[in-house]
């Protein structure tokens, strides 16, 4: 037996235990390292999960400790497991593995991915934050008007109690209350329940997609971060970002998406500079000449822009698209932008507890306040940092109603914003021909 560990944080990770590890006798499983996302560390992957050969389960530790954890345990290989981050920061991390004496290894998507017995369709992305949930949506609701069942399943989330979480069903907003979703897991469900779609998550994909199989005709993989799908899709669809452009030959496995891909669709047009649009079809003439190409505008609705006029604002945006994602703004700042908000604050003073910790993280964010949410205790520091602030009002990017769920004691204006592709091909198009 090979000693391993992965890398991850609490998503690629398990999928990769559950399809590859998990009953193979030619490797032990030490332990799972994990970064990105706050608490997930100190504390277990089942034994429930983990199968026969681990009865114990296996002990999930900071990925701080990786270096002391290969040479303790004498471990053989390391597998990375998480998504959006650069090429250059893989390297880094293969090179303290091979520093502590381990190869380095990455599982593709032949060793991962499930086969489906309906036909599946995967939207992913080469960033966080390109718009691939607005895509998933759209694509959804085109399938339903053709009179077809469709079942999303989406990229895990699972930062609560895994075995609860193993497979997990959204039909309604209380299954998500019930369920204790994180703020991020209701900014992806929330606007797919709203149209009626059923979602799918959890920890185990294959028994997901066995649940998901009876009460569909067509899978949806909505995918996270830049992640490829844990599924074999009969039609991939990567949504990619102009005002990124070169990102997706930067960031893995966005880069991976971005060549597999049988459609590319660019998004944001409407808000992005020419010459980095050109850059972008220009990389995609170059790496994946087949694909075929949709331009689309990310169209922003704000029904009560006029109250935004002139006023003093706190943007809040969705959480990961600033934080892992690097984008230093979102739809809150264009639309809070576009009705000439007399001022947009600087939220970082008026920040506590782990709110604070995150400006410190990313500092690259300024005028933006992220809408970090894994748990009840930051959500309840998200409203205090929210009361804190010396505005008029708040000016929300995220797809939720933040108010439903913290109930600042300033008012909310939402900001929506939905696909809207330009000229031909469009989803109408891709989705007849497949």
């Amino acid at each position: 037996m090979k000693k391993a560990i992965i890398m991850g944080a609490a998503g690629r990770d398990f999928h990769n235990f559950n399809v590859y590890f998990r009953g193979n006798p030619d490797y032990q499983v030490v332990a799972f390292t994990a970064t990105q996302i706050p608490d997930i560390e100190d504390r277990k992957y089942p034994s429930a999960l983990a199968g026969d050969l681990y009865p114990d389960g296996i002990p999930i530790y900071p990925e701080a400790e990786l270096s002391s954890l290969i040479k303790k345990h004498d471990i053989s290989e390391v597998f990375f497991a998480y998504s959006d981050v650069s090429h250059e920061y893989v390297m880094h991390k293969a090179s303290e593995v091979h520093a502590a004496g381990a190869s380095f290894s990455l599982l593709g998507p032949n060793e991962t991915m499930i086969d489906s017995k309906l036909p599946l369709i995967s939207i992913c992305a080469v960033r966080t934050g390109c718009g691939k949930s607005q895509t998933s949506r759209k694509i959804a609701r085109l399938l339903k008007e053709k009179g077809k069942k469709v079942v999303v399943i989406r990229h895990p989330m699972p930062y609560g109690d895994l075995v609860k979480q193993k497979v997990q069903r959204f039909a309604t907003y209380e299954d998500m209350i019930s369920q204790e979703c994180t703020i991020e897991e209701m900014e992806e469900y929330e606007p797919h329940i709203k149209h009626g779609i059923v979602v799918y998550a959890g920890v185990d994909y294959g028994a997901i997609l066995e649940e998901a199989e009876k009460e569909s005709d067509i899978i949806l993989w909505d995918g996270g971060n830049n992640d490829f799908s844990f599924y074999r899709s009969n039609l991939e669809i990567v949504v990619t970002d102009p005002h990124r452009p070169g990102h997706e030959l930067l960031y893995h496995p966005g880069e991976t998406n971005f060549r597999r891909a049988q459609v590319i669709v660019i998004n944001k047009v409407d808000s992005a500079q020419k010459e980095k649009l050109d850059l972008l079809l220009k990389n995609i003439r170059e790496f994946n000449p087949e694909a075929k190409i949709i331009q689309a505008n990310s169209t922003i609705s704000v029904p009560e822009g006029k109250d935004i006029t002139g006023k003093t604002v706190l943007v809040v945006e969705d959480g990961p698209t600033l934080t892992h994602g690097g984008m230093p703004y979102g739809a809150g700042i264009i639309a809070a932008t576009q009705n000439r908000a007399a001022k947009i604050i600087d939220p970082r003073p008026f920040a506590v507890g782990s709110i604070k910790e995150t400006f410190r993280k990313y500092t690259h964010l300024d005028n933006v306040l992220p809408a970090m949410g894994y748990g009840k205790k930051q959500m309840s520091e998200l409203a205090q940092t929210i009361d804190n602030a010396e505005c008029d009002l708040v000016v929300s990017g995220t797809p939720i109603d933040l108010s439903r769920l913290i109930n600042p004691s300033k008012r909310i204006i939402r900001v929506t914003y939905t696909l809207e592709e330009i000229g031909h091909p469009d989803l109408k198009e891709i989705l007849k021909d497949f």
